[in-house]
């Protein structure tokens, strides 16, 4: 297993929400704006970069026939003046036949009453009836300098997702000192959970003065443990 499906994996298969691995990348990698239109999903996958431009959704529906199954589609629209990038169709085309995990749009969705009815796993800025054209329209240099930089930040890239918002490893943060980090934030907060439930300690004594590094004894013992075998990361 490469190291972006074990990062998959890990994420995965504990759950780690996007505030853990924001603080795993240093409190970076946040994609700012993104709510979520159906509450209470946690999802994570290799991104499928796809990209539309100009009020049309032409070149949208050309890329979407190739998308990797259990990926997570990120679109990304430029210059569509507030038109929503996609809707039901192409929601369902993707989440159902092509089987990827999420989608996250850049910029508005239409159809909300339905796909909050099935309950699909998307994240976008907002809602609006108004959509894109399907006709073709002829890229700038300027907007494909701009689509060839997003493409690169994004290829071979993780997205993780869930009620707070959207998180992007980039390919060069996927190594195995990011798998420690995630790691440790995950035991983290379980000491944190156990100072404030079972010790009664106040945040401060937890967070900020990390009172448990002065006298492990206090934690169980397989906390102890884990920390001995993490102990090479300081969180910030």
């Amino acid at each position: 297993m490469n190291k972006l499906d074990q990062v998959v994996s890990l994420i995965e298969r504990n759950r780690i929400s996007t505030a853990q691995v924001s603080d795993a990348l240093g409190k970076a990698g946040v994609l700012n704006h993104f709510k979520a239109l159906t509450r209470g999903y946690h999802k994570v996958g290799k991104v499928n970069y796809i990209y539309t431009h100009s009020g049309s959704n032409y070149d949208l529906h050309k890329q979407i026939q190739f998308v990797e199954e259990d990926s997570i589609v990120f679109v990304e629209g430029f210059d569509c003046d507030g038109k929503a990038l996609l809707g039901e169709l192409v929601a369902k085309y993707l989440l159902l036949y092509k089987k990827c995990k999420a989608l996250i749009v850049s910029g508005l969705v239409r159809d909300a009453h339905s796909l909050v009815k099935e309950k699909y796993p998307i994240w976008s800025f907002g809602t609006t009836p108004l959509g894109c054209v399907n006709s073709p329209v002829q890229l700038t240099p300027s907007l494909e300098k701009n689509i060839s930089l997003s493409q690169t930040k994004f290829e071979d890239g993780i997205i993780i997702a869930d009620d707070s918002g959207v998180v992007l490893i980039e390919k060069e943060m996927t190594s195995a000192d990011l798998i420690k980090k995630l790691e440790f934030m995950e035991l983290q907060e379980d000491i944190w959970f156990y100072c404030i439930d079972t010790l009664k300690w106040s945040t401060y004594e937890t967070i900020c003065q990390k009172s448990y590094m002065k006298d492990t004894s206090l934690l169980p013992l397989i906390l102890r443990r884990k920390l001995e075998e993490v102990d090479f990361y300081e969180s910030k």
